[in-house]
């Protein structure tokens, strides 16, 4: 006969089948200091709720169902001595399992067993960590009004106190974000900015509302030329931290539907843009501006104005340094430049083009892939007899067979099949064979 715990009715079961008492739990530190101040919310609460809302990750192991690995709403108890959360054991014996899924053991009993203490023990956690929540939510979103209120008034040195003290309220607090939105708060931060607005007042101003969530009523008021300009400003004068959040408030307005290139059409924030991406302090800015560069290289004044300020060169040169997210937008850039003739020509004159383009292919992501095959179609097609045998020199043909026979998409392998083809122009097809070392690729 199998081994078992005797279960008591309404025991709390630890991690080890020990049937604890509420008072022992308390004591033991089971529950993680379930009578540490706050109080406990109606019952009239749903615990599916608070456990939504609050959503957190230091939750006691006791009270985490071993099947869902979720908190219990329900807890049942086997006659094992493990509980679990009751919809998940039933699931468990609907699938014709008569075993206990943590034990493995025979049951010698189905029936389950409600485990009130342990539900209420849940519950009671559940509630002082909701009504704290709430306690600071409530705290803070009056702050967030106080301070709001201030703002409208101050001048000088206190505006920037002000918003100094809303940006701390409200960078890592939702509800104190909603509640400067629901108050009208964006329009008030928004109208700030202008062109006498000074660094100190518009970096504080664009970390606020990089952090809000805007509505399109905000983002264009957001886009006026005197706004973005100041913004630009600051983008290639202020700290790394201005300079990251002017980057990522700019790519919000690009997404919105009235944006207008022009807007972004600036040699300044080009240059701003290219110091991010090739700062080597600061690392965390490379992928805001990569990700910035993306949209507006659609436009093709922008990427004109990117080959005159020597976007080109600059972007193939940091190629081997970039992760494979960075790398792919790197490459999505390259590859939008190509599409129109200055910009060929200044991928093509770009010396070091080829060998990082070939070097990505079938290294990184299919994405990656793609967009180097486009860039090395591009050059090679533009001058053949100058940059088909460099390719080849470095490798080419043979990627490109890794290509062709591998399982990515046919449009990349038919585009791979025309660039070997172009690259094998220019030599007999022993000489090419010979230039490429392809006899242990085609083995």
């Amino acid at each position: 006969m199998p081994m078992f715990q005797p279960l008591k009715r309404d025991g709390l079961v630890g991690g080890d089948g020990q049937v604890l008492d509420l008072d022992t739990a308390v004591k033991d530190g089971v529950l993680g200091g379930v009578n540490g101040g706050g109080g406990v919310v109606d019952e009239k609460v749903d615990l599916k709720a608070m456990i939504k809302e609050l959503d957190l990750q230091d939750i006691p192991s006791v009270f985490i169902c071993p099947i869902s690995l979720e908190p219990m709403q329900d807890p049942v108890t086997l006659c094992t001595g493990q509980t679990y959360e009751r919809s998940n054991i039933h699931k468990w014996f609907s699938l014709g399992h008569l075993t206990c899924p943590t034990t493995m053991q025979e049951l010698w009993d189905d029936a389950v067993t409600p485990n009130r203490t342990l539900h209420h023990l849940i519950y009671t956690w559940f509630s002082q960590k909701y009504v704290l929540m709430k306690k600071r939510s409530e705290d803070v979103q009056g702050r967030a009004i106080e301070v709001l209120g201030t703002l409208k008034k101050a001048k000088g040195q206190a505006r920037v106190h002000a918003l100094s003290e809303l940006k701390h309220i409200v960078v890592p607090h939702l509800m104190a974000r909603k509640t400067v939105v629901e108050e009208g708060g964006v329009s008030v931060i928004s109208s700030l900015l202008g062109p006498f607005t000074s660094h100190a007042v518009g970096s504080e101003v664009v970390a606020i509302l990089v952090s809000l969530d805007l509505d399109s009523d905000s983002k264009s008021g957001l886009m006026q030329p005197a706004k973005v300009s100041l913004i630009v400003d600051m983008l290639n004068d202020g700290s790394n931290e201005t300079k990251v959040n002017c980057v990522r408030l700019i790519r919000g307005l690009v997404e919105e539907k009235g944006f207008r290139p022009e807007l972004v059409s600036s040699h300044s924030l080009l240059v701003g843009l290219m110091r991010l991406v090739k700062d080597k302090r600061h690392r965390n800015g490379v992928s805001p501006a990569l990700g910035l560069l993306k949209p507006i290289s659609a436009h093709k004044q922008v990427r004109s104005l990117m080959v005159r300020v020597g976007a080109v060169p600059q972007l193939v040169d940091i190629l081997p340094s970039l992760d494979p997210d960075c790398l792919e937008s790197a490459l999505f850039v390259l590859d939008a430049l190509c599409s129109d003739m200055e910009g060929r020509v200044a991928v093509k004159d770009s010396a070091n083009t080829i060998p990082y383009t070939v070097k990505v292919l079938m290294r990184v992501t299919e994405s990656c892939t793609n967009y180097a095959l486009s860039i090395l179609w591009s050059v090679c097609k533009l001058a053949p007899e100058e940059c088909s045998p460099l390719a080849v020199e470095v490798g080419l043909a043979a990627k490109l067979l890794l290509v062709i026979q591998s399982g990515c998409d046919p449009a990349l392998k038919q585009r791979s099949a025309e660039l070997l083809k172009l690259c094998s122009l220019h030599y007999s097809d022993t000489m090419f064979i010979s230039k490429c070392k392809l006899t242990r690729t085609i083995q």
